[in-house]
C-alpha cells in the first residue's frame, strides 16, 4: 500500500517536475517584504562542509504539499504529455516565488546557460505561466510584460510586484555581489521540505493547513519519517506493516496522553498552540541533541519552526538512522513523564519546580543519573529548599501597598503542596484507604487561573465618619449579613433622610463586633496572606473574613455568588449569580477560611491574631521536611 513520504528536495530538483495549482487555491499574494526575506536569507547563508564529507549545509525553506494526480485534470486538456504533474496542496506561494528568482537571474545575466524553469499550471488562470515566463525589467528599470496583452488579474499584479522587488534588491547589492555564487546556493544549496500524501482528500489537507491556519507540524513530517518502510529492517511485508502499526498505536497514545491539560500543563505552561503535543517531545531530545548529530551539522539545522524536524532528517540520513533507537528514546521520554505523574511526592515537587522555572531536561537529566527514587527525592528536595531561602523570612514585614507581598508566594505554594502530600500519605496509611490513588494539586487550574498572594484580614481601614466611607463599610459586610441585615443596607442606599440613614446605620454598625486590633505591619507578614485567584480576589474587594468566606466556598461549590457594587450616583447594586468558571481552591486557601489551623473557634467574622498563628505554625512544620 503507498504511504506517505517525506524528502528534502533542492531547488535543482524541482525544475524538472510539472506543478498544478488547483482552484481551491488563493491567487499570489507575496508581498515584497516576503520577497526580500527569502533573498537576504540565502544570500546571508554560508554554506560549511560537513565533517568527514565533501557534501555541505543547505539552506531550508517551508514545507511543499503536494498529491500526484492518477488523473489530468481538464485544464490539462492541451498538454501533451498529462503524465508526472503533482498537484500543490500547500506552498504554491513560494513556488511561484522561486520560479520568479529562476527566471529574473535567467534574463539579467546574459550570455550564462539558463537553468530550467519548473513548469506551473494555474487551474484558474490559464495563462498565468505564460505571464510568468514575459515578465522582464523595461526601459524604465520596472517590472513589466510585453509583446501580449494580459487581463489584469491581481494575481498578475503581486507576481509583477514581486519581480520588481528582486530586481531592485539585486540592484542595491552593488558592484560587490556575486550574482554566480548567489544562483549556485539558491539552486544547489537551497531546499524544500517536501510532503507527499497519498491517502488524503487534496482539498480536505489544504482547508486545514490554510483555512483553518494550522501549519505542517515537526510531528507530522517527522511521523513520515519513522514509519517511511525503508526504516525497518524487514523483509516481510505482513511483519513490517505490524510493526508500523505498532508505532503508530504508540504514538496516538502518547499524543492522546499529552491532550490531556492536567498531564500537559503539569509538564508545560500554557500558551502552547500546535495542534500536536508530542512535538515537544521531539523538540527536547532535538534541543538536547539526545541522538548525537554531529556538531557542525546540528549548528547548521537553523533556528526557525522547522528545526526540529531537520534535526531528525539528518539523523536518519546517516548512520544514527536506527528508527528503533530513536523511537526508544521517545518513549523514554515519555515513560519518565508519565511516572513522574503517577507519583504521590514526584508529581508535587516536580510540578513545584516547573512552576519556579526549573527545566525539564535538566530534570531528566538529574532523573537518569540517579541511583534510586529516593536519592532524587531527596535532590528534588534540596532545589525546592534553594528556591525557598530566596524568600523573605517568615516574620518579615511586608510592604503596605502590597507591592513585594508576592515574595513570600514560592512557601504558600509550597505549603499547599506539602500539605496535600501529608494529607495522602495518611490516608495510604490508614486500611480502610488501601488504594492507589491520590488527590493531585491540579497545577493546571493553578496555572490558569492566575492565582496570586492575597491579604486574608482586609489591609485597608474605613473610619466610617462621612457617608462615602460608611458605603464602602456596608458593602464590605454585606456578604457577611444576614437577610434582615441586607434589607437595612438596602434601605440605607435608598434613604435620602440623613437622621434615618444615621440610625439605620447605627442598627447595622451593632451588628458587626469592633474588630481586633491590627498593625499594618501585623496585617503584612505572611500569616496574613494566602493564595488567591485574580478574578475571585476582585470580586470581593475589602470584605469582611467572613465575606470573603463566602465567596470562597461559593467558588468552591462552583459558583460565582452575588457581590455587592456601588453605582457611580452611589446606590447599591447587586451582581448576579453565575457559574464559575471553576471549583478549584488551593486547599490551604480554602483551610483558611474555614478556620482550619485555629485551636479554638474565634470570631466568625474575623481572622484573628489566634487564627494567624496557627496558620503560621502549620507552615513552619511544612518547611520542616526540607531540612
Amino acid at each position: 500500500m503507498a504511504e506517505n513520504s517525506i524528502e528534502m528536495k533542492s531547488v535543482s530538483d524541482l525544475l524538472g517536475i510539472k506543478f498544478f495549482i488547483p482552484s481551491y487555491q488563493r491567487g499570489y499574494r507575496w508581498t515584497e517584504q516576503q520577497v526580500k526575506d527569502i533573498l537576504n536569507d540565502i544570500n546571508d547563508f554560508k554554506p560549511v562542509r560537513f565533517k568527514n564529507s565533501d557534501d555541505e549545509t543547505w539552506y531550508c525553506l517551508q514545507p511543499l504539499v503536494v498529491k500526484k494526480m492518477e488523473e489530468a485534470d481538464p485544464h490539462l486538456e492541451k498538454e501533451s504529455d498529462k503524465q508526472g504533474w503533482y498537484e500543490v496542496i500547500d506552498g504554491q506561494q513560494r513556488l511561484t516565488t522561486i520560479f520568479l528568482i529562476i527566471h529574473y537571474f535567467n534574463e539579467m545575466w546574459v550570455g550564462k546557460q539558463k537553468t530550467p524553469l519548473p513548469t506551473i499550471k494555474y487551474a484558474t488562470r490559464n495563462d498565468g505561466y505564460e505571464y510568468l515566463k514575459m515578465l522582464e525589467i523595461n526601459d524604465n528599470q520596472e517590472a513589466a510584460t510585453s509583446g501580449k496583452e494580459f487581463k489584469d488579474y491581481i494575481d498578475y499584479h503581486y507576481m509583477q510586484q514581486a519581480y520588481g522587488t528582486i530586481h531592485a534588491w539585486a540592484c542595491k547589492q552593488g558592484s560587490s555581489f556575486n550574482n554566480n555564487e548567489f544562483q549556485s546556493k539558491f539552486i544547489h544549496r537551497t531546499r524544500v521540505i517536501w510532503y507527499e500524501t497519498v491517502d488524503e482528500d487534496p482539498i480536505k489537507v489544504f482547508t486545514r493547513l490554510n483555512i483553518g491556519k494550522i501549519s505542517l507540524t515537526n510531528a507530522e513530517l517527522i511521523k513520515a519519517l519513522f514509519l517511511n518502510r525503508s526504516n525497518f529492517q524487514v523483509s516481510d511485508n505482513n511483519h513490517l506493516k505490524l510493526r508500523q502499526q505498532e508505532m503508530a498505536s504508540e504514538w496516538d497514545h502518547i499524543e492522546y496522553s499529552l491532550q490531556n491539560d492536567e498531564f500537559w500543563l503539569f509538564l508545560n505552561e500554557p500558551g502552547y498552540t500546535r495542534p500536536t503535543r508530542i512535538d515537544f517531545v521531539f523538540d527536547l531530545i532535538c534541543k538536547q541533541n539526545e541522538l548525537e548529530l554531529d556538531e557542525k551539522i546540528y549548528e547548521q539545522i537553523g533556528s526557525d519552526d522547522y528545526r526540529t524536524f531537520r534535526y531528525f532528517y539528518e539523523c536518519f540520513h546517516t548512520e544514527l538512522a536506527d528508527v528503533k533507537k530513536c523511537w526508544n528514546k521517545v518513549k523514554s521520554y515519555f515513560q519518565t513523564f508519565r511516572e513522574w505523574y503517577d507519583d504521590l511526592e514526584l508529581y508535587h515537587y516536580i510540578g513545584y519546580l516547573i512552576v519556579y522555572g526549573h527545566t525539564l531536561p535538566d530534570l531528566v537529566a538529574a532523573w537518569n543519573e540517579s541511583k534510586d527514587k529516593d536519592s532524587y527525592l531527596n535532590d528534588l528536595k534540596e532545589k525546592i529548599k534553594d528556591r525557598i531561602t530566596k524568600c523573605p523570612p517568615l516574620d518579615f514585614q511586608y510592604k503596605e501597598d502590597g507591592s513585594n507581598k508576592g515574595g513570600c508566594k514560592p512557601i504558600l505554594l509550597f505549603h499547599n503542596i506539602q500539605t496535600v502530600i501529608g494529607q495522602n500519605k495518611n490516608n495510604l496509611n490508614n486500611e480502610k484507604y488501601q488504594i492507589e490513588v491520590f488527590y493531585k494539586f491540579p497545577f493546571h487550574l493553578y496555572k490558569i487561573e492566575s492565582w496570586d498572594v492575597e491579604h486574608i484580614n482586609s489591609n485597608t481601614t474605613n473610619e466610617e465618619d462621612d457617608l462615602e466611607t460608611q458605603k464602602q463599610w456596608l458593602l464590605n459586610v454585606y456578604l457577611s449579613a444576614d437577610n434582615e441585615m441586607h434589607e437595612k443596607i438596602r434601605d440605607f442606599f435608598e434613604e435620602t433622610d440623613e437622621d434615618r440613614r444615621k440610625r439605620l446605620f447605627q442598627q447595622i454598625k451593632r451588628k458587626f463586633p469592633q474588630a481586633e486590633e491590627w498593625t499594618g505591619e501585623d496585617k503584612n507578614r505572611i500569616w496574613n496572606y494566602t493564595l488567591l485567584d485574580s478574578s475571585t480576589n476582585r470580586s470581593y474587594g475589602n470584605a469582611l473574613f467572613s465575606g470573603k468566606r463566602r465567596v470562597i466556598i461559593g467558588k468552591d461549590k462552583g459558583m460565582c455568588i452575588a457581590v455587592p457594587k456601588m453605582t457611580k450616583d452611589g446606590k447599591l447594586q447587586l451582581t448576579e449569580e453565575t457559574r464559575a468558571k471553576s471549583s478549584f481552591v488551593p486547599p490551604c486557601t480554602k483551610q483558611v477560611f474555614m478556620k482550619y489551623y485555629s485551636a479554638i473557634m474565634t470570631d466568625a467574622n474575623y481572622w484573628t491574631k489566634i487564627d494567624a498563628e496557627g496558620y503560621m505554625n502549620d507552615i513552619k512544620e511544612c518547611l520542616k521536611i526540607l531540612e
